[in-house]
């Protein structure tokens, strides 16, 4: 990351207050529900493929809203919009489908920054006095922002060059707004997603924003992690700043490198390598030391000059019980043994069923291996987008009468909220590897971490020796 980017567009002005942000998402959810009550009356009449047409406008015109309006509002409202950016829309064409989680995308990654003059103040009373007090130099520029806070580049005054994330004046207070708000949206997701179960899943989401607030404990996740990965040959993790930290200002140092779409434009070796290196990072830290991060979007890792990569943001992270990474890895080892028994005994101990009854395991096994099957089962594979969607037309392709019995069996599944985060990453590290287009054989790679199988790959056998060290 350079100091002399382009900075993004600054951001207008935030809305304030509950009554204005609770009208804003209690306005967006009645005009919604009254055009889709229209939609429905005007179905009845419709031929079955002219009410599919219809059914898939009204749905890509509610999540257009959506993103447009929860972009406008940062803080919890944005979150939940990121929420949406890990639901599959699979009733809709893959075409649509692609538009919709390019959209939902920018609520992750296209987020302009606010004037800093507004962030100066809060600055101020977070480090007990002016900024030259703590640092030598400060560039007022934002290089990155984000639903709850941007960062700055700086100096301090023993010579250190640091990175300053400061979090948004009035976000806590727009983020307790939003949250008892959230259930307004439950109709909305309920139709976008009808066998979600929302409402556990937004309890969840406020449980982990009210501690992404604080980064006094962000600070203890990056040091701990920190710790973790010192010395690694692979993976940097910045220092954390303990002494300039606050609870809304968090300092590390800063780490030189490129930013993702510099790794994007490599050859393909280095690419693979470099996908590999993501690949490793979250599944070797959910499955070997539990720790779930909830954030893997590009924006938070550089490559740097000695080819490690840096991994960056903190906030969103869960801490898991061995119980839950043992029903995950009996899951994945069902998928790969091809045991409807064994998935459903999984799935049953991971708390992934609703209702036994009428559960078929062999349809099960088909719909969790077609999910899971790129890191569960092992074999060499180069994740693009166009894989991606040519089994969304598969899907799309198959008769009628199946559709419906996946759709049957789709009902009795629940994601526990616990698992949120473990969803999150799954999908959004898959994303990542697409739009790097890396090859490699991830079964092989994930059974490392799963199973306790011996190292796959040459980063493997360095990351073994490490670790054994």
């Amino acid at each position: 990351m350079h100091a002399d980017d382009d900075p993004p567009p600054e951001a207008a002005r935030l809305p304030k207050g509950r009554i204005a942000r609770t009208a804003q998402i209690g306005g967006m959810v009645t005009g919604q529900g009254l055009r889709w009550a229209g939609m429905r009356t005007a179905n009845r009449v419709r031929s079955p493929e002219r009410a599919a047409e219809a059914r898939d406008e009204r749905t890509a015109k509610l999540v257009g809203e959506l993103v447009d309006q929860l972009g406008k509002m940062r803080g919890a409202a944005m979150k939940v919009g990121q929420l949406l950016s890990m639901i599959e829309f699979d009733e809709l064409p893959p075409e649509q489908r692609g538009e919709l989680e390019a959209k939902l995308a920018t609520l992750r990654d296209d987020v302009p920054p606010v004037p800093f003059k507004r962030l100066e103040k809060l600055m101020r009373e977070e480090l007990g006095g002016p900024l030259s007090s703590v640092f030598s130099d400060f560039d007022e520029r934002a290089f990155a922002a984000a639903s709850i806070g941007q960062v700055h580049r700086a100096t301090t005054l023993d010579g250190e060059d640091v990175v300053v994330k400061v979090q948004y004046p009035g976000v806590a207070e727009a983020v307790d707004s939003d949250l008892r708000s959230a259930g307004l949206l439950l109709p909305l997701l309920k139709r976008l997603a009808p066998s979600l179960d929302a409402k556990p899943l937004l309890a969840e989401l406020r449980d982990r924003i009210g501690e992404e607030l604080d980064y006094e404990l962000e600070a203890q996740h990056q040091r701990r992690v920190e710790r973790r990965f010192r010395g690694h040959p692979f993976i940097s993790v910045p220092r954390v700043r303990t002494d300039l930290s606050t609870r809304r200002v968090l300092v590390s140092e800063y780490v030189e490198g490129e930013r993702f779409e510099a790794a994007r434009a490599l050859d393909e070796a280095q690419r693979d390598r470099y996908g590999e290196i993501v690949f490793r990072f979250f599944f070797g830290l959910l499955y070997r030391d539990r720790i779930a991060l909830g954030d893997p979007h590009p924006g938070n890792y550089l490559l740097r000059p000695d080819r490690r990569v840096a991994f960056l943001d903190y906030g969103l992270v869960r801490d898991l019980s061995a119980e839950r990474i043992d029903a995950e890895r009996a899951i994945a080892h069902a998928v790969r043994a091809e045991d409807p028994a064994a998935l459903q005994a999984a799935l049953t101990a991971g708390g992934y069923l609703r209702d036994a009854d009428g559960f078929d395991p062999e349809i099960a096994l088909t719909m969790t291996r077609g999910a899971i099957r790129w890191y569960a089962i092992p074999g060499e594979r180069r994740l693009t987008r166009e894989r991606r969607e040519r089994r969304a037309r598969e899907i799309d392709a198959q008769d009628a009468e199946l559709r419906a019995a996946y759709s049957d069996q789709a009902s009795r599944f629940v994601l526990p909220p616990e698992t949120m985060l473990i969803r999150r990453m799954h999908v959004l590290v898959a994303v990542v590897l697409s739009r790097l287009r890396a090859n490699a054989d991830w079964g092989a790679i994930a059974a490392e971490y799963l199973h306790g199988e011996p190292p796959a790959t040459e980063l493997g056998r360095a990351e073994a020796d490490f670790f054994s060290r």
